[in-house]
């Protein structure tokens, strides 16, 4: 399925591209050379709202909340040992196929703006993380596993009510070696999402209160940033996820990323739908690509070879010339793109245009996704995602559903052959197959509601599946399923074991040290920063030894 609201200016930014590209294009990897800027265009470019709607289905403000609707909110117990029954799954509805071809507006995008390698990102990395015991206390974590390595944000990443941390990979999902940059960096990659955006609008008919003085530079909606986290100097960047497109000046410009780009005119109400971004609830990092989840549509693709840098000099107050001829401004935290021959970025230093898109070709079942309904057949949801090398590689995908608002499905899971994913992205024709579809277990019970509901992270190692159940503000849970042959056909049976984890756990990644020798660790991330509702909640990376989490399910 392409994108047919885009197609036809898709097509125009191809072959235009030629005669438009202006400016030198850096070697990848490299810092562009300082060109001086040249006199500026008469014609001055508009803010956003002029972007050419982007052809993705919106989803709901509420996606992967344990707290929407009824249920969900009390204390954690440990559950009962009841045996989950299986369920089957359709490997057909987990069928992709890759959206418009953005190669042409990459390309121009890329000749206009100085790029960066992930490994001087790293390098250069500007936050401290605190590392193990500099976490402070535990008591975010359960008594079943011993945490083995913790990592803290730095204060403002910590407490952010802007952007909340849901996805994890990092260089073992990229390539078997784990060799990249320096000895030991053993780069991990975060996803957050920008989840308040009080007032914001998206600047139509001239109305644009997030630009002005008394707005808040929360006040956009600034979509989904990647932090790279360099495990030797346990320093992190984060890097802004975009969308680029031509505007209605025919530049080459860049957006946040967005289902949709709002209808209200002024400062945003109930009765006006505003900006909606992407919740980002999963990402695998494979090769060059990042695989970015979008619960809607599928997944959103990102090159990291093609991270361009609006702040070569490192000096934030003097804004940096642009091979295109124009300059770039990383100080105004409240704009994005070009806007009147200026580069802007919501005030970060990178940037990373998205190359692909991988789009599910299944109809949405009739039922509502609303209050995170899931349903048995038809499209399911790109709630999470991650990777499974053990064997041939293969990308995981599946569901988060909460069960108490409704719909027929606890949530699918589907595997797809990495091969076949990375072909998609580099242009073969056709669609991407998934080889096995799934439907999650569903007897159990755990605080009076469904046990196999709300998974908010799913990994396959060696044959066995590991799914994280989170429980409102309270310790979520880690589950256990195998295959086995049920009725004839082959569907996931729930071991009987349940083991505590931490508040709010999030999406799953393992390291699995073939490259480096280390111990193979699981590691996941906690979402939820300190609150009124939940005062002992904190925000960590964590891992524990996979042979601990093996042994303690008893297999």
């Amino acid at each position: 399925m392409g994108l047919p609201s885009r197609s036809i200016h898709l097509a125009a930014c191809a072959l235009a591209a030629g005669a438009l590209l202006t400016g030198l294009v850096p070697a990848s990897g490299a810092l562009a050379a300082p060109v001086a800027p040249t006199a500026r265009a008469a014609a001055e470019d508009p803010p956003t709202e002029d972007m050419p709607d982007d052809g993705f289905d919106d989803e709901h403000e509420g996606e992967q909340d344990d707290l929407v609707g009824p249920g969900g909110t009390a204390a954690g117990q440990r559950a009962p040992g009841v045996r989950a029954a299986p369920v089957p799954g359709r490997a057909g509805d987990f069928r992709l196929a890759a959206g418009g071809d953005l190669s042409g507006l990459v390309g121009r995008l890329d000749a206009a703006l100085p790029k960066q390698g992930l490994t001087a990102l790293m390098e250069q990395a500007n936050r401290t993380a605190g590392w193990e015991a500099a976490c402070g206390n535990t008591s975010i974590y359960g008594p079943d596993l011993a945490v083995n390595h913790r990592v803290c944000w730095a204060g403002d990443d910590l407490a952010s009510t802007e952007w909340v941390p849901q996805a994890i990979t990092g260089v073992s999902d990229a390539q078997e070696d784990e060799d990249w940059g320096t000895s030991n960096a053993e780069p991990i990659a975060v996803a957050s999402y920008d989840a308040k955006n009080p007032g914001r609008s998206d600047q139509a008919s001239g109305s644009q209160n997030c630009v002005q003085p008394a707005a808040s530079d929360a006040c956009n909606e600034k979509g989904v940033r990647v932090s790279f986290f360099n495990q030797a100097t346990q320093k992190y960047r984060h890097v802004l996820l975009v969308w680029p497109y031509v505007n209605s000046k025919n530049n080459i410009s860049f957006d946040a990323l967005h289902a949709s780009e709002g209808t209200c005119t002024g400062t945003v109400t109930p009765s006006c739908k505003a900006q909606n971004g992407i919740h980002a609830g999963g990402m695998v990092w494979y090769g060059n690509y990042l695989y970015v989840a979008d619960t809607a549509n599928g997944m959103r693709v990102f090159d990291l070879r093609k991270i361009m840098d609006l702040n070569p000099d490192n000096d934030a107050d003097r804004n940096d010339p642009t091979p295109d001829g124009l300059e770039s401004d990383v100080k105004d935290k409240k704009r994005i793109g070009r806007q009147n021959n200026v580069w802007y970025s919501f005030g970060y230093r990178y940037v990373m245009p998205q190359v692909a898109t991988l789009k599910f070709t299944t109809a949405q079942n009739g039922g509502t996704t609303a209050g995170n309904q899931c349903y048995a057949t038809g499209r399911p949801k790109a709630s999470f995602l991650s990777l499974d090398r053990t064997g041939a590689d293969h990308l995981i995908l599946g569901e988060y559903c909460n069960k108490n608002n409704g719909g027929t499905s606890n949530g699918r899971v589907g595997t797809y052959p990495m091969s076949a994913i990375t072909a998609a992205v580099e242009g073969a024709p056709g669609t991407v197959a998934a080889d096995s579809a799934f439907g999650l277990p569903t007897g159990g019970t755990f605080n009076n509601e469904t046990l196999w509901h709300k998974i908010q992270g799913a990994l396959r190692y060696e044959g066995t599946w590991y799914f994280h159940r989170s429980n409102a503000y309270s310790n979520g849970r880690l589950l256990q399923a195998t295959p086995g042959t049920v009725d004839g056909t082959t569907q996931l049976v729930g071991n009987t074991t349940i083991l505590q984890s931490s508040y709010g756990p999030e999406d799953l990644y393992l390291a699995h040290g073939r490259g480096d020798g280390f111990a193979p660790q699981l590691w996941s991330l906690s979402e939820h920063a300190p609150s009124a509702s939940c005062p002992g909640c904190k925000r960590e990376l964590y891992s524990y030894n996979m042979s601990e989490v093996i042994g303690d399910f008893g297999s």
